[in-house]
């Protein structure tokens, strides 16, 4: 009986709403955005500062995701703020977000909520939402339109009243080795309906131990089609229907949207509410739920994946930055040592000031920072008004506003300073050490709890290190123990936050460090352990992420899949290389980390050398020269510097191939300047043994079927392939 009234309940509740689709159809587009993510895993920065007013690439987190709403049509949306709620909703009323035409910010603050359930309960009890709406955190950075993702949702709605909710969704092949997507996120498996695009089945919490997932035998009798995926990547964006507020107040066990609410709806099937995807291809959506992922979504930002959201380009009251060579962004008033080196992929933020012989690269740099001499910045995020005083060494690292660090300090990789700590002179911070000025909370909440702020003010204000508490993120020791005494050198304030038990792992997978080899060795040898077990059932899914069993999923989408991957994957190998030739990096570590970006985008050899040999003609091209002679020149230099990192991939003669069939691409698309160089080029390439003589003729030889057009490189190379051929003659 108590089943039959929580859904009569829920079937009236959703009749409050109007649901003629014409009604819907005329109401202007609303959006929810949730300013709170309800997770932990930002500590000990969230306990200062909510995570949407977090700098990414110096722009707080929340503007790419307001920015996007507005240009995706959205009219009207609803902050909900719980966190720290009075830093929010102070930040939002001082913006340009409450003063845009055509697009309304309104804030919803509440500060005894504990879930995103029941912020969308409260929200449905104020009765703000009256047709479909956007359902988004205010930590997601997108590009895409929204325009045929709703027509679909309009039209399914249109012919069955049960289709509630249309989830964003994008291919993104998770890592054979660590079973985890790029940015850090679990594997995640889901089953679709190939024609109706219906979500039937959703686990990111799967059991990796049994090798297998299990499906409802019932889910296959009653779906005839069924397409089972684990290279999908949820963009936590989903188009609602108004019943979907309806349902989470009518459930109070709906907790967490995922695990509680969608998989709920596709477990009952009484009601029978429906949720679809949409998959995007060219467009880009992510969220930021991590350090990992906070790493990866600031880089595709600076290589431009998520243009017109870029440091060059004015939004939401960013300030504009000047992009020059090699992905390197420059804001005003920035005083430079003329002996200090800024590398490729470097945003460096208005007035920040640095030293001689300093060295920054692949890294966000925010405002006012002070850096000295002999300083080495790899791979970090310095937020503002940072000091880094002389002979510094950060690799990997996050530094967040008002930090010192004292002459000679190194932090290892994986390091996290919170707010305004000091480290002594010529200390060295543990890699993957979280630092704050407050001492770690006695009472370990879990990950589902959010970090509460302040019931009176939103926010919390300290000033000093000792007896500092957050009262409702459960109690700080104030007790000066030794335990707890600052460890961070001489003249160093804060605290070393100890790593929980069985919290290692989660350290380095979710750090913005990467995954140590020696992990990736260890992870490597148990998958190789446990393959043949995987195999054995056929339900399971191969080291390359398509299914065993039988699937629907086309060749093409296969094809498909592998685009996205393969083009961040080329991004990588290229910042790596050329940070490489700027600090003179030994060709054997860069083959480490090469190899390290080949297990984690799970890559072949192949893969390898056509991203390496690009990278390689891509910096011949931007070397200055004033005549094809001089770039060739520029080719030949870099080939000898750089042979060896380019043949530790070419393992096979179908590696050359792969080689000479990327020059081709190059030349008639991203690097047209190479064209009437191509036969003089691919005889430098044989002349250093990059290149066998049977590659180069089996490349000529299959194109003997080609279109006339395709042959144009062969057509120029016509004496050298006749000259290889004669040579191998006489040799036989």
């Amino acid at each position: 009986m108590g089943a039959q009234k929580k859904r009569a309940a829920a079937a009236a509740a959703a009749a409050r709403v109007s649901e003629d689709p014409d009604d819907l159809a005329r109401q202007p587009l609303q959006a929810i955005l949730l300013a709170d993510s309800f997770t932990t895993k930002f500590r000990p920065i969230t306990l200062e500062r909510p995570k949407v007013l977090l700098p990414l690439v110096n722009v707080p987190m929340i503007n790419y995701t307001l920015a996007w709403l507005e240009a995706a049509g959205v009219a009207e949306v609803f902050v909900f703020c719980c966190a720290h709620s009075k830093q929010v909703i102070d930040y939002l009323e001082n913006s340009e977000w409450f003063s845009q035409p055509n697009f309304t910010v309104k804030t919803i603050e509440s500060h005894n909520i504990i879930s995103a359930g029941d912020a969308l309960r409260l929200i449905y009890e104020q009765n703000v939402i009256h047709g479909d709406f956007v359902l988004i955190s205010g930590d997601t950075v997108s590009n895409m339109s929204l325009t045929q993702a709703l027509q679909e949702h309009k039209e399914r709605k249109k012919k069955d009243n049960n289709a509630v909710m249309t989830m964003i969704i994008k291919k993104s092949k998770p890592s054979p080795i660590t079973r985890q997507s790029r940015l850090g996120t679990d594997e995640l498996f889901m089953a679709i309906d190939p024609n109706t695009k219906q979500l039937l089945y959703y686990e990111d919490k799967a059991d990796h131990s049994k090798g297998t997932i299990c499906l409802d035998k019932m889910l296959l009798a009653e779906n005839p089609s069924i397409s089972l995926h684990n290279d999908k990547q949820d963009c936590y964006i989903d188009i609602c229907s108004p019943q979907v507020l309806s349902l989470f107040t009518d459930n109070f066990d709906y907790q967490h949207l995922r695990r509680h609410f969608v998989k709920g709806l596709l477990l009952d099937d009484i009601m029978g509410y429906k949720i679809f995807t949409h998959e995007i291809h060219s467009s880009y959506a992510a969220r930021i739920d991590n350090y990992r992922s906070y790493d990866i979504v600031s880089k595709d930002i600076i290589q431009r994946w998520t243009y017109p959201y870029v440091p060059d380009v004015k939004f939401c009251g960013n300030r504009a930055t000047k992009l020059e060579r090699r992905g390197m962004y420059r804001a005003s008033e920035i005083e430079q040592s003329r002996s200090a080196q800024v590398g490729s992929f470097t945003v460096i933020g208005y007035g920040t000031k640095i030293g001689s012989n300093s060295k920054i690269s692949d890294s966000v740099i925010g405002e006012g920072c002070t850096i000295g001499s002999n300083v080495l910045i790899e791979g970090s995020y310095i937020w503002d008004n940072v000091i880094i005083e002389d002979g510094c060494e950060l690799r990997h690292v996050i530094v967040c506003d008002g930090v010192i660090m004292k002459a000679g300090a190194v932090l290892k990789p994986g390091v996290v300073l919170s707010f305004k700590v000091v480290i002594g002179e010529c200390f060295v911070v543990p890699a993957y050490s979280k630092v704050s000025l407050l001492q770690q909370p006695t009472v370990h909440d879990s990950d589902e709890e959010l970090e509460y702020a302040d019931n009176s003010s939103g926010t919390v204000e300290f000033s000093s290190i000792q007896g500092t508490a957050d009262q409702s993120n459960g109690e700080m020791t104030s007790e000066s123990s030794e335990a707890h005494k600052p460890k961070l050198g001489t003249g160093g304030v804060g605290y070393i936050w100890s790593i929980c038990e069985g919290g290692q792992e989660e350290e380095w997978r979710h750090s913005v460090a990467p995954i140590p080899e020696d992990k990736l060795a260890e992870l490597s040898e148990a998958m190789d352990d446990d393959q043949e077990l995987v195999t054995q059932d056929r339900t399971a899914l191969s080291t390359s992420g398509e299914l065993i069993s039988d699937s629907n999923a086309s060749e093409g989408d296969d094809n498909e899949d592998s685009k996205d991957d393969s083009a961040y994957f080329e991004k990588e190998v290229e910042a790596t290389f050329l940070r490489a030739v700027e600090e003179n990096v030994k060709v054997d570590h860069v083959i480490l980390e090469v190899n390290s970006l080949r297990l984690s985008y799970n890559m072949t050899s192949a893969d390898c050398a056509g991203a390496v040999f690009y990278s390689m003609m891509k910096l011949a091209v931007k070397t200055p020269h004033s005549s094809a002679s001089e770039l060739q020149q520029n080719t030949a230099n870099i080939i000898t510097t750089w042979q060896k990192l380019l043949k530790s991939y070419l393992l096979e003669i179908d590696e050359e191939i792969e080689i000479i069939l990327k020059f081709e691409e190059m030349c008639l698309e991203s690097a047209k300047e190479f064209s009437p160089l191509f036969a003089r080029i691919l005889h430098i390439l044989y002349d250093k043994d990059i290149l066998q003589e049977d590659a180069i003729l089996r490349w000529a030889d299959e194109k003997e079927g080609a279109d006339e057009s395709d042959k144009v490189f062969v057509r120029q190379s016509e004496k050298f392939i006749q000259w290889l051929r004669e040579a191998s003659e006489e040799e036989d």
